[in-house]
Protein backbone atom coordinates (compact mmCIF):
# COMPACT_ATOMS: atom_id res chain seq x y z
CA UNK A 1 0.00 0.00 0.00
CA UNK A 2 2.77 2.51 1.02
CA UNK A 3 5.01 1.46 -1.58
CA UNK A 4 1.92 1.83 -4.48
CA UNK A 5 1.30 5.24 -2.57
CA UNK A 6 4.79 6.19 -3.44
CA UNK A 7 4.94 5.10 -6.91
CA UNK A 8 1.66 7.12 -7.75
CA UNK A 9 2.51 10.30 -6.05
CA UNK A 10 6.31 10.05 -7.96
CA UNK A 11 4.64 8.80 -11.17
CA UNK A 12 2.25 11.76 -11.21
CA UNK A 13 4.54 14.86 -9.41
CA UNK A 14 4.57 17.04 -12.03
CA UNK A 15 0.51 16.96 -12.11
CA UNK A 16 0.46 17.11 -8.56
CA UNK A 17 2.54 19.94 -8.27
CA UNK A 18 0.85 22.24 -10.90
CA UNK A 19 -2.51 21.51 -8.69
CA UNK A 20 -0.52 22.51 -5.44
CA UNK A 21 0.73 25.25 -7.17
CA UNK A 22 -2.68 26.59 -8.20
CA UNK A 23 -3.86 25.57 -4.71
CA UNK A 24 -1.31 27.57 -2.74
CA UNK A 25 -1.48 30.77 -5.07
CA UNK A 26 -5.20 30.63 -4.30
CA UNK A 27 -4.53 30.68 -0.48
CA UNK A 28 -1.85 32.34 0.45
CA UNK A 29 -0.74 36.29 0.10
CA UNK A 30 -3.45 37.22 -1.12
CA UNK A 31 -2.58 41.32 -1.43
CA UNK A 32 -0.22 40.50 -3.99
CA UNK A 33 -2.37 40.97 -7.25
CA UNK A 34 -3.55 37.63 -8.87
CA UNK A 35 -1.24 37.22 -11.85
CA UNK A 36 1.82 37.51 -10.19
CA UNK A 37 0.69 35.49 -7.58
CA UNK A 38 -0.36 32.61 -9.81
CA UNK A 39 2.83 33.20 -11.69
CA UNK A 40 5.43 33.41 -8.70
CA UNK A 41 3.37 29.71 -7.23
CA UNK A 42 3.80 28.36 -10.79
CA UNK A 43 7.17 29.07 -11.12
CA UNK A 44 8.36 27.51 -7.80
CA UNK A 45 6.44 24.47 -7.91
CA UNK A 46 5.13 23.58 -11.64
CA UNK A 47 8.53 24.86 -13.25
CA UNK A 48 10.77 24.78 -10.33
CA UNK A 49 10.18 21.90 -8.36
CA UNK A 50 9.41 20.05 -11.50
CA UNK A 51 12.75 20.50 -13.27
CA UNK A 52 14.67 19.73 -10.72
CA UNK A 53 12.91 16.37 -10.11
CA UNK A 54 13.33 15.61 -13.52
CA UNK A 55 17.04 16.44 -14.08
CA UNK A 56 17.92 14.58 -11.06
CA UNK A 57 15.63 11.55 -12.13
CA UNK A 58 17.47 11.48 -15.68
CA UNK A 59 20.75 12.16 -13.96
CA UNK A 60 21.00 9.76 -11.24
CA UNK A 61 18.27 7.17 -13.16
CA UNK A 62 18.93 7.16 -16.99
CA UNK A 63 18.29 3.39 -17.68
CA UNK A 64 14.87 3.93 -15.77
CA UNK A 65 14.06 7.58 -16.93
CA UNK A 66 14.94 6.32 -20.98
CA UNK A 67 13.26 2.81 -20.19
CA UNK A 68 9.63 4.80 -18.98
CA UNK A 69 10.35 7.29 -22.18
CA UNK A 70 10.86 4.66 -24.77
CA UNK A 71 13.68 5.71 -25.16
CA UNK A 72 17.74 4.33 -25.14
CA UNK A 73 19.77 5.94 -22.66
CA UNK A 74 21.99 8.48 -24.60
CA UNK A 75 24.45 11.45 -23.69
CA UNK A 76 21.59 13.54 -24.95
CA UNK A 77 19.70 12.32 -21.99
CA UNK A 78 22.27 14.10 -19.47
CA UNK A 79 22.40 17.06 -21.35
CA UNK A 80 18.56 17.89 -21.34
CA UNK A 81 18.64 17.27 -17.54
CA UNK A 82 21.51 19.95 -17.09
CA UNK A 83 19.18 22.07 -19.02
CA UNK A 84 16.48 20.83 -16.90
CA UNK A 85 17.99 21.44 -12.87
CA UNK A 86 19.15 24.90 -14.72
CA UNK A 87 15.79 25.84 -15.75
CA UNK A 88 13.82 24.52 -12.11
CA UNK A 89 16.61 26.28 -10.07
CA UNK A 90 16.27 29.88 -11.84
CA UNK A 91 12.36 29.40 -11.92
CA UNK A 92 12.83 28.80 -8.01
CA UNK A 93 14.62 31.58 -7.47
CA UNK A 94 12.19 33.82 -9.56
CA UNK A 95 9.51 33.06 -6.95
CA UNK A 96 11.43 35.85 -4.72
CA UNK A 97 12.46 37.74 -7.71
CA UNK A 98 10.60 40.76 -9.43
CA UNK A 99 7.81 40.18 -12.35
CA UNK A 100 10.61 41.21 -15.14
CA UNK A 101 12.20 38.42 -13.44
CA UNK A 102 9.73 35.80 -13.86
CA UNK A 103 8.58 36.73 -16.62
CA UNK A 104 12.04 36.18 -18.34
CA UNK A 105 11.91 33.05 -16.55
CA UNK A 106 8.61 31.98 -17.63
CA UNK A 107 9.00 33.08 -21.54
CA UNK A 108 11.62 30.77 -21.28
CA UNK A 109 9.98 27.83 -20.03
CA UNK A 110 7.26 28.08 -22.55
CA UNK A 111 9.42 27.53 -25.11
CA UNK A 112 11.17 24.96 -23.66
CA UNK A 113 8.08 23.46 -23.05
CA UNK A 114 7.15 23.79 -26.58
CA UNK A 115 10.12 22.39 -28.15
CA UNK A 116 10.02 19.49 -25.43
CA UNK A 117 6.02 19.09 -26.91
CA UNK A 118 7.35 19.10 -30.46
CA UNK A 119 10.05 16.20 -29.70
CA UNK A 120 7.58 13.99 -27.96
CA UNK A 121 5.27 14.47 -30.89
CA UNK A 122 7.85 13.65 -33.11
CA UNK A 123 9.03 10.50 -31.21
CA UNK A 124 5.38 9.05 -31.62
CA UNK A 125 4.68 9.88 -34.92
CA UNK A 126 8.05 9.49 -36.72
CA UNK A 127 9.27 6.65 -34.78
CA UNK A 128 5.77 5.04 -33.22
CA UNK A 129 6.79 5.66 -29.84
CA UNK A 130 3.47 6.25 -27.69
CA UNK A 131 5.18 4.88 -24.26
CA UNK A 132 3.08 6.75 -21.25
CA UNK A 133 5.96 8.85 -20.15
CA UNK A 134 6.65 10.13 -24.21
CA UNK A 135 3.27 10.60 -25.06
CA UNK A 136 0.87 10.35 -22.28
CA UNK A 137 0.52 12.10 -19.07
CA UNK A 138 3.78 14.26 -19.83
CA UNK A 139 1.82 15.86 -22.81
CA UNK A 140 -1.23 15.95 -21.06
CA UNK A 141 0.65 17.81 -18.19
CA UNK A 142 3.15 19.99 -20.59
CA UNK A 143 0.43 21.25 -23.02
CA UNK A 144 -2.00 22.97 -21.03
CA UNK A 145 1.33 24.41 -18.85
CA UNK A 146 2.29 26.04 -22.26
CA UNK A 147 -0.72 27.61 -22.50
CA UNK A 148 -1.35 28.85 -18.73
CA UNK A 149 1.84 30.21 -18.34
CA UNK A 150 1.22 32.05 -21.75
CA UNK A 151 -1.74 33.32 -20.22
CA UNK A 152 -0.05 34.29 -16.61
CA UNK A 153 2.73 36.25 -19.18
CA UNK A 154 -0.01 38.35 -20.81
CA UNK A 155 -2.42 38.72 -17.75
CA UNK A 156 1.05 40.00 -15.53
CA UNK A 157 2.18 42.36 -18.58
CA UNK A 158 -1.53 43.77 -18.57
CA UNK A 159 -1.65 44.10 -15.13
CA UNK A 160 1.79 46.00 -14.58
CA UNK A 161 0.81 48.14 -17.99
CA UNK A 162 -2.32 49.09 -15.78
CA UNK A 163 -0.41 49.71 -12.58
CA UNK A 164 -1.92 46.92 -10.46
CA UNK A 165 1.23 45.01 -10.04
CA UNK A 166 3.78 46.11 -7.25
Amino acid sequence: MIAETIRYVLSNLPLLLCIAAVLCAAVFDRETPWPQRYLSWTLLLAVGFDGVWAGVFHVFFPGTASAQLGWQASPFETKISIADISLGIVAMIAFWRSLAFQNAIALYAVLFYVGVSIGHFVQAFAHGDYSADNFGLILIHTIPLVFFLAGLLWAAWRAERDGYVR
